[in-house]
């Protein structure tokens, strides 16, 4: 089979970008077929080389994140960065950063000077609150970010054991995947004009979207809905965790009528409209009363959108992803040593060939 025509091949992108945000970006425009270059600091690279957990002494996590890459060593506060600098930024299509607001600009390296070597340049900031505001230039991570943007507050758990979210939706779904799409757009507004552009990504800003179902009513009448009560928040016994006998979860999202009567039938609940809470009560009964491994075939062949939640183990195991080939891709350390790939989205007729393992780089000294 041959190689897919990419997309992004020939494209070249200056990542100095560091952990999650860019460099998931990264990784996805990689995909795609562009050349990614990463800058690292001189004799210890960027933070994520030193995260846990450790494969054969090197980062499992830097590898995942940033396979496919080339790297490079340099001192960006050096005299000697500006000469190294220029022929790549002038041959860059892209450039991403993840500073906070001014520093790029303090080492002369921001959009402005970037653009007097190359105008068609197209330059990403990936930051928390972006390059203006009053909180600019405020550290923070992603669990401050989803909180200042209240989706956080939607669903938080019970307040004597609060529960932190199980993904990084702000860097991740706020930074990674806004600064792709916005590249994207970037490189067609390109085509059409001849210039670059420069690119404002505010993670925190960006989570508004994820709260669309709190939004109208809030606006509308004030009725924000509190922690856990909204409808996809925990509110409705139509869509709950509810508990099954040998403690696994079942994911109940029976939001339609026909889903929710067809559940209600299956699990042998006889009332099956009235309060929320009263339904859940029973609901939870009835859930508790058989293991997980007995609702299974139950809720499989009553195709009601209910689900019994896997751990990561059990997914990556799944015949469904594996039959679309979504761990075919691998990752190998310097040993040798292969992993499955982390999977992005894009789709296999853009992506390479999973028939080659990946590395991550090793840093080339300037």
């Amino acid at each position: 089979m041959s190689q897919p025509v990419q997309p992004l091949q020939g494209i070249k992108i200056l990542d100095f970008s560091t952990l999650l945000p860019g460099p998931l970006a990264s990784l996805m425009l990689a995909e795609a077929g562009a050349e990614v270059l990463k800058l690292e600091r001189p004799g210890f690279g960027e933070e994520m080389r030193y995260y846990p957990p450790f494969w054969d002494g090197e980062s499992a996590t830097y590898a995942l994140l940033n396979r496919g890459k080339d790297g490079l060593e340099i001192d960006l506060k050096s005299k000697t960065a500006k000469a190294v600098l220029e022929p790549l930024i002038a041959a860059a299509d892209i450039v991403l950063e993840q500073f906070r607001p001014g520093v790029m600009k303090r080492l002369g390296l921001d959009y402005s000077q970037m653009r007097k070597i190359n105008r068609k340049l197209i330059y990403c900031s990936i930051t928390g609150y972006g390059q203006n505001g009053p909180k600019a230039g405020r550290a923070g991570h992603d669990l401050n970010y989803i909180g200042d943007s209240g989706l956080l507050d939607l669903s938080h758990g019970p307040a004597a054991a609060p529960v932190i979210p199980p993904f990084l939706a702000a860097d991740i779904a706020g930074g990674s995947y806004p600064a792709v799409m916005n590249i994207l757009l970037a490189l067609r507004r390109r085509d059409l004009t001849g210039e670059g552009v420069y690119l404002d990504i505010a993670m925190a800003e960006n989570l508004f979207p994820f709260a669309f179902w709190a939004w109208g009513a809030g606006h509308l009448d004030g009725a924000w809905p509190a922690p856990g009560e909204g409808l996809l928040t925990g509110g409705s016994p139509r869509y709950h965790l509810y508990r099954a006998k040998c403690g696994s979860l079942v994911a109940v999202a029976a939001l339609e009528d026909k889903f929710w009567r067809e559940f209600c039938n299956v699990i042998g609940l006889a009332e099956q409209d009235g309060d929320a809470e009263k339904l859940i009560t029973a609901i939870s009964r009835l859930i508790g009363q058989k293991s997980a491994a007995e609702w299974e075939p139950v809720f499989r062949e009553a195709n009601c959108c209910c689900t019994i939640v896997k751990t990561l183990a059990e997914a990556i195991r799944d015949e469904q992803f594996i039959s679309r080939g979504r761990f075919a891709h691998q990752v190998q350390n310097g040993a040798g040593d292969l992993m499955s790939a982390l999977p992005v989205p894009v789709a296999d007729v853009f992506r390479k060939s999973a028939k080659a393992p990946q590395k991550a780089p090793q840093i080339k000294k300037t």
